[in-house]
């Protein structure tokens, strides 16, 4: 898919023509994670269909819609379903959302995702707030001719999670007894899981949690200099010593049962910023 300035406009108008009007935050929901929703007030909903250029969800448990409304008093969108590149999709399918909630007007994204814990000492269930990531997807979302019209092609990713929205999540938690874990959040293509040696790899090279997203998402909002903060919950624990087979259906049941404690996080930081 290349990328231009009129695809942007001809999906953010659909948008607005169906009362999408100028959202102050945007939500990327990950698998299993969709009971945010059921905290809008006065939703608008945009399937991917019918948005132009839009990319369509394949994942059977990603339903595939742009949600508005407001949130604890702030007007919101966000996207329940989202893309992956283990679909088939390429980097710009991927972030398309991303840009389309930018030009929408959205001030701040929030990301989450399910993941794996490659750092023992989290737990199924738990909940991370990402610091930092390692792209090992092998690639990346502003490899395309003329990303220089949408942003500076050379990002600066030394801190690409906003450090103010991290400390607010961080006291957020403290307050609520949510024993929120940190640490670092590495993407892989996927969709097979990782193998014993793999697993070894990952914790070398410094991931505490393992994943098939958020990453490229991240990566274009700091390109479009929009402040980003991500969560994983952890859905299944990664000792390469007394691995198990994963069933997808247990990851998600883990996702819902942990989701409570995201949408709490979530909420409380729309009523602070």
């Amino acid at each position: 898919m290349i990328l231009t300035e009129q695809q942007l406009q001809k999906s953010t108008d659909y948008l607005i023509s169906k009362g999408f009007n100028a959202p102050e935050i945007g939500i990327v929901l990950g698998t299993g994670l969709g009971q945010l929703v059921n905290f809008i007030e006065d939703p608008i909903i945009a399937h991917y269909n019918q948005i132009p250029f839009f990319p369509l969800a394949t994942v059977e448990f990603h339903s595939g819609k742009l949600i508005y409304g407001t949130i604890t008093g702030k007007k919101t969108v966000v996207m329940q379903g989202r893309f992956h590149l283990y679909e088939g999709y390429d980097y710009t399918d991927v972030t398309y959302p991303i840009r389309i909630m930018h030009k929408l007007g959205i001030q701040r994204l929030f990301v989450s995702n399910a993941a794996g814990a490659i750092n023992l000492s989290y737990k199924k269930g738990d909940i991370m707030l990402i610091e930092d990531h390692i792209n090992l997807q092998g690639g990346s979302p502003l490899t395309f001719g003329n990303v220089a019209e949408f942003g500076d092609r050379f990002v600066d990713m030394s801190e690409p999670y906003d450090l103010e929205m991290r400390k607010k999540i961080s006291l957020i938690a403290k307050r609520e007894n949510i024993n929120l874990q940190k640490g670092v959040y590495v993407a892989v293509i996927g969709p097979q899981l990782e193998t014993k040696a793999e697993y070894r790899m990952l914790k070398i090279m410094g991931a505490d949690a393992v994943g098939m997203s958020t990453v490229p998402e991240v990566i274009v909002a700091n390109h479009l200099r929009l402040p980003v903060v991500a969560v994983s919950v952890l859905t299944d624990e990664c000792d390469p010593d007394n691995l198990k087979a994963v069933d997808i259906q247990e990851i998600i049941k883990i996702a819902g049962e942990a989701e409570p404690k995201m949408i709490k996080l979530f909420n409380e930081l729309i009523k602070e910023l």
